[in-house]
């Protein structure tokens, strides 16, 4: 192996630079190999734009938030935009692959940039996966970087929100990510304090919801503070759509946290704000768990290409730094499931009197 690529691909995470530099320095001090860096994910796969990174390129970038080498979110070379509808390119790819002299390419990126990786590899691209996610959501590893950072950032607007919150006499209702999975708003709920989580895996009632701003009220506190998952929804009712993407048919969320404040309003006549964090969850500098664990698999990705071992996907298990095979570590989703996976912390959250919207 004497040239790696590598690529980001999907929304950005904090954490997706300091992997950059783990691959270069890891490249570079234990191999001698070159690394090369494609701009802008998959496109810049297709348009053949690359570039050459090397130790200084990289020297500063563990603490930056962000890719330095760009990304794209809706870029799959096995669907492009065309005349008469989405066409085949990723022919391209493998081809400008090879004129690149990529013996490797370090794919990083969330389930969709991961199965596109894992069909480039079934097409003879030799590809290891790094996983990239704030929504930590992918099943094969115990946690993505940039989760730990989102929910730093969540916990810190929770705490303003309190205080503002019990200065004006309000119910403040944060909406975080998460479009199939609670994980950011149930661990950022509970370390808020918040008195409602609502996450996607469990439907609520927004009569439930209202009785427990009610029961606030009546124990002597002018003020709430509930987080709502952008895919959480009403019993019966759908995830808040803003849009649908007429290529791909994705759905854009966004209102959860709207619906429900008026919702709340009709049932409590409380007043009720909305802060929707948004992007602000996917910028900054990463904490130094997200800069550890990008870190580890940067570098593990690298030994894995060398020793051959091509169509895996990095993974932290029990605390290891493991490789899984691709197809494998995105075929599921990793919910919250009230009664086995995510149980435990549900629990804890209940123990606390933090009401979900079932009861």
């Amino acid at each position: 192996m004497k040239r790696i690529g590598v690529l980001t691909g999907g929304g950005d995470a904090p954490g997706l630079n300091a992997v950059l530099r783990a691959v270069v320095r890891t490249a570079e001090r234990a191999y001698g190999a070159e690394v090369i860096g494609i701009l802008d994910g998959f496109k810049g796969l297709l348009d053949g734009r690359f570039r050459h990174l090397c130790g200084p390129d990289v020297r500063e970038l563990i603490r930056m938030g962000g890719t330095v080498l760009g990304t794209t979110n809706r870029d799959n070379p096995f669907a492009c935009p065309g005349e008469d509808g989405p066409i085949d390119r990723s022919d391209e790819c493998l081809e400008n692959a090879r004129k690149a002299g990529l013996d490797a390419l370090i794919i990083i990126g969330g389930d969709g940039t991961l199965r596109i990786a894992a069909d480039l590899g079934r097409r003879g691209l030799n590809v290891i996966g790094v996983p990239k996610t704030i929504d930590n959501d992918l099943a094969s590893t115990d946690y993505t970087f940039g989760f730990w950072t989102a929910i730093d950032t969540a916990t810190e607007a929770l705490d303003r929100l309190r205080d503002t919150a019990e200065s004006h006499h309000r119910v403040m209702l944060l909406e975080v990510m998460g479009r199939h999975a609670g994980w950011i708003a149930l661990h950022a709920g509970i370390a808020g304090a918040a008195d409602v989580i609502l996450i996607p895996e469990i439907p609520y009632d927004p009569h439930s919801v209202a009785k427990t701003v009610v029961r606030c009220q009546e124990r002597g506190r002018a003020s709430s503070v509930l987080v709502v998952a952008e895919g959480a929804m009403p019993r019966g009712g759908e995830m808040a759509v803003v849009a649908v993407d007429p290529t791909t048919g994705v759905k854009r969320l966004g209102g959860a946290g709207e619906r429900l404040a008026r919702e709340l309003e009709a049932l409590t006549r409380c007043d009720v704000r909305v802060t929707v964090l948004g992007h602000l969850q996917r910028g900054g500098s990463p904490v130094a768990f997200d800069r550890i664990l990008a870190t580890r698999f940067g570098e593990a990705a690298v030994h894995v290409a060398m020793e051959g071992r091509f169509n895996r996907m990095i993974r932290l298990a029990d605390g290891r730094i493991e490789d899984v095979d691709l197809d494998e570590a995105v075929r599921e989703t990793k919910l919250i499931d009230p009664r086995g996976l995510g149980g435990p912390l549900l629990k804890t959250a209940r123990a606390l009197g933090i009401a979900f919207g079932d009861e």
